[in-house]
């Protein structure tokens, strides 16, 4: 395997591979060059007349790391690099950016549409091992189109009842198999759900209204507060976007701090909540992981988009975070460039953030390594009960 991005003598010898535990499959074929670009950003829309996406922290990391997996320098222009990108081939490609990155295990949301390599694909060509994590509002909306399909005539898509206890098997049926649940109720409603979850008729009454209008995209406050108690059942860990994203939320109903009586409603239950991204509410995810043990939170798309800022984002979550509490993901999309980029910039903001506490006496240098470790992959692998180090849960055991 060639050398993982940021590796090198010093502080990043003693990582173990990474676990990243948040991330997505990537296209299948190559995309032409408006496609690629339209990656680079968070935004649904064409760049600014005059404007290119790859002048952005986000595509001039790209630029940074990932032009010498491809046999080509550093910094290079973006047109040589699609071009050496189209001599490879989306395999080649895909296999010598993904088997460069350090990464041993992939926890791949399989929720999101269109022709993207799975958890097995992705891992395969890093070289590493797949999970699957089950993304809520997808799973609601396929088992309503489900229940329709079997009525024949429509008739069953009108039956609340049949349609709750569908869901209710089809969540059983994912933990059985998965290694989490993630929810989007940033995108569809807001974080700011009910801290109880809602009554049986509440739910029916929800879910009626919903399947009258066709069963689209689930938005209705109850039944993603419903779908959240569904998974806290199963004691799977339960991913919730936090922070930014693309357009389709509001960035000020996306704050963690939004979630913290629905965090005192869950705690006791045994299920762990990971706040993804968090960023620029990283603070607040800080917090919340450092007063709720079943808490925890992620640098996840952050440090992707903050380039050469992304120690200093890191270091702000360390301010609160305990480093117990804080995974490594790359969020990466589309692209296995965002698997180059984020585990580069997580390599060199840990060694900057750590390496720097070392260097000025406030932290030992065997300190600095045990919670790199931990922040790399041992957290994750205890809280998703990844492989002998991990910690057992009794659901889907």
């Amino acid at each position: 395997m060639p050398a993982a991005p940021g590796s090198g003598p010093g502080f990043d010898d003693g990582l173990p591979p990474l676990v990243d535990h948040h991330c997505h499959g990537v296209l299948r074929h190559e995309p032409d060059a408006a496609t690629f670009a339209s990656y680079l950003t968070e935004s649904d829309r064409p760049p600014a007349a005059g404007t290119t996406h790859f002048d952005t922290q986000t595509g001039f990391a790209v630029r940074r790391w990932c032009p010498p997996l491809l046999d080509l320098p550093a910094h290079c222009p973006p047109e040589r690099y699609l071009a050496r990108r189209r001599e490879l081939g989306p395999d080649e490609t895909r296999r010598r950016l993904l088997g460069a990155t350090g990464i041993g295990a992939y926890l791949v949301d399989t929720g999101l549409p269109g022709d993207l390599t799975g958890p097995d694909d992705t891992a395969a060509a890093g070289g590493g091992t797949g999970h699957e994590v089950v993304r809520l509002e997808t799973l609601a909306e396929r088992t309503a189109a489900a229940v329709a399909d079997g009525g024949g005539d429509g008739d069953a898509a009108a039956d609340p009842e049949e349609f709750t206890d569908a869901l209710a098997r089809a969540v059983q049926e994912a933990a059985r198999t998965a290694v989490a649940f993630k929810t989007v109720a940033a995108y569809r409603h807001g974080l700011a759900l009910a801290a109880e979850p809602p009554t049986a008729g509440a739910v029916h009454t929800a879910a009626r209204a919903w399947l009258a209008a066709g069963a689209g995209r689930l938005t209705d406050p109850v039944l993603l507060r419903h779908l959240v108690a569904l998974a806290v059942t199963t004691g799977r860990p339960l991913q919730i976007h936090t922070g930014f994203g693309d357009p389709d939320l509001r960035l000020d109903h996306a704050d963690p701090a939004l979630l913290t009586d629905l965090v005192r409603a869950t705690a006791g239950t045994g299920t762990d909540l990971v706040l993804l991204h968090c960023y620029p509410y990283h603070r607040q995810a800080a917090y919340l992981a450092s007063v709720f043990p079943h808490v925890y939170a992620d640098v996840g798309l952050t440090l992707t988009h903050t380039g050469p800022r992304a120690g200093t984002v890191l270091a702000e979550f360390l301010e609160l975070a305990p480093f117990g509490k804080l995974l490594f993901s790359t969020d990466a999309y589309g692209l296995p460039e965002f698997y180059v980029v984020g585990s580069a910039l997580f390599r060199t903001a840990l060694a900057e953030v750590l390496g720097g506490w070392t260097a000025s006496g406030a932290w030992s240098a065997d300190d600095a390594h045990r919670v790199g470790a931990l922040l790399a992959a041992e957290n994750a692998r205890r809280v998703y009960g990844l492989g002998a180090a991990g910690r057992r849960r009794e659901a889907g055991q």
